[in-house]
């Protein structure tokens, strides 16, 4: 028995210790991975590619044929990733990941965004296409392998560009980089209350420095009017005796708060409003 058993156990040692081996091993890949990424105002745009290389053949016609999709590089599929909403072609494109493929003839290109972002040729299916539009192939320096570059890239606007062999291929893309800029600082402005807001309450609470409080909540206030610093400054009006000016910030966190699913001191509001209205 034992000099059955040893033998297959030397062997699957063997194959395991060889397989993990061949995993750890680095070996030039014939379609080397790529990616390449740029930033336009704010928003990043990736291209993830494998990159084939030319070795003598002919490429187009005849390796990657005319009028049948193409996934755009090799192995995996050829991914752009938009930041943001964008434009390409002069269609708004959602911000996301997207397989990219291009359907080849001799004159024109069809440029095909899908929303599959693993598609290949394979399991391409049309009814998933978030965009396709026409370019036309332009002569460029002979390329080896194939490369996406980022070319003319302004502050709102860039192009994609696909070469290989001596063709390229474009896809202009814009983007409102006002418009995502001024989102960008809303977001900011309003992420940024909040721990103000807080450390008011901190102030107010805990040591009951009024002075502090007031100082921190105004500040929250100053970039945004929401339902907890208007009832946190209301509250610290209350605690110097100041009713009467706290009673109108109390309706108004009060109205606010309504309109928020998250109002967990509307009990508080209410009662604090009946009370202070007989102190007035």
């Amino acid at each position: 028995m034992n000099r059955i058993v040893f033998p297959i156990v030397a062997l699957s040692l063997a194959l395991s210790s060889g397989a993990a081996f061949a995993q750890s091993l680095p070996l030039p890949a014939p379609s080397p991975h790529g990616t390449v990424t740029q930033t336009v105002g704010i928003t990043d745009i990736t291209v993830d590619y494998s990159s084939p290389g030319l070795k003598g053949r002919k490429v187009f016609g005849t390796l990657v044929p005319y009028a049948q999709i193409w996934r755009a590089g090799a192995n995996a599929a050829t991914k752009v990733t938009f930041g943001t909403d964008v434009t390409v072609a002069d269609k708004p494109v959602a911000a996301g990941t997207y397989s990219l493929f291009f359907i080849p003839t001799a004159k024109a290109w069809t440029v095909v965004l899908n929303k599959n972002k693993d598609a290949q040729n394979q399991n391409y299916d049309d009814k998933l296409d978030a965009l396709r539009f026409e370019a036309k192939p332009e002569k460029a320096p002979k390329r080896e392998r194939l490369a996406y570059i980022f070319s003319n890239t302004a502050d709102d606007s860039t192009r994609i560009d696909m070469e290989w062999d001596e063709l390229r291929v474009s896809i202009p893309v814009k983007v409102d980089t006002a418009r995502n800029t001024a989102a960008a600082i809303q977001a900011h402005v309003d992420g940024n209350w909040r721990p103000l807001a807080a450390a008011a309450r901190y102030y107010m609470d805990a040591g009951k420095d009024n002075a502090k409080a007031t100082e921190l909540v105004d500040a929250s206030l100053a970039l945004k009017p929401t339902w907890f610093a208007l009832w946190t400054k209301a509250q610290i009006l209350s605690n110097g005796g100041n009713f009467k000016a706290a009673y109108p910030l109390a309706e108004k966190a009060y109205e606010l708060g309504k309109a928020d699913a998250n109002f967990f001191w509307k009990a508080d509001v209410e009662k604090a409003l009946a009370e202070w209205k007989l102190k007035i």
